[in-house]
């Protein structure tokens, strides 16, 4: 868990992701940010660079030149969840979440942080990050038995090693992993 900026975000559980998306966020553009976030397993900053045209056929693209490593570019299918958060956001052509009064093209990492923190704080929520939505979802992926490799493909990870330091590991998990061994 996150702690005075040090340490790994939090992974969150469905219980505070329903907190959150309800009570936490106040408006649709907040609730669409964090939930392609959540719903793809994106980075905040992919996600802030994301273009209204890069929403197409059902489908998200997270363009090359705007992903950590330049590598790639991946697409992503929007599942109904996160249609419905899209749907709510009125958008206009450029970018899908564009800056405070006309001062930035993309709103911007900074301002995603503080929307995230006071959200966190009406819901009373600590050790959270914007990188949370993003281990929550590719350690909901792995719970739920998706190959690491589908799991690489969507995050965009390069290195399996990498994508395995995401993932949480829950208690439950191991009782049934041990569960499983005998003769």
């Amino acid at each position: 868990m996150k702690v005075a900026g040090n340490g790994q975000g939090k992974i969150l559980t469905p219980e505070e992701l329903k907190l959150l998306f309800v009570k936490g966020f106040v408006s649709s553009r907040d609730r669409a940010l964090f939930g392609i976030c959540l719903y793809t397993g994106c980075r905040v900053s992919e996600a802030l660079a994301l273009q209204t045209s890069d929403i197409k056929g059902g489908t998200l693209t997270f363009r090359k030149s705007t992903t950590k490593g330049k590598l790639k570019t991946r697409v992503v299918d929007i599942q109904p969840g996160l249609a419905q958060l899209l749907a709510e956001y009125p958008t206009s052509p450029g970018a899908l979440f564009p800056g405070m009064r006309g001062r930035s093209l993309a709103l911007t990492r900074f301002m995603a942080d503080k929307i995230l923190k006071a959200a966190c704080g009406r819901v009373g929520l600590e050790g959270v990050s914007t990188h949370s939505f993003r281990r929550t979802a590719l350690t909901m992926m792995s719970s739920a038995g998706i190959p690491l490799r589908v799991i690489q493909e969507i995050s965009g990870h390069n290195d399996l090693g990498t994508l395995q330091r995401y993932l949480e590991v829950s208690p439950e998990q191991k009782r049934i992993a041990v569960a499983v061994i005998g003769f």
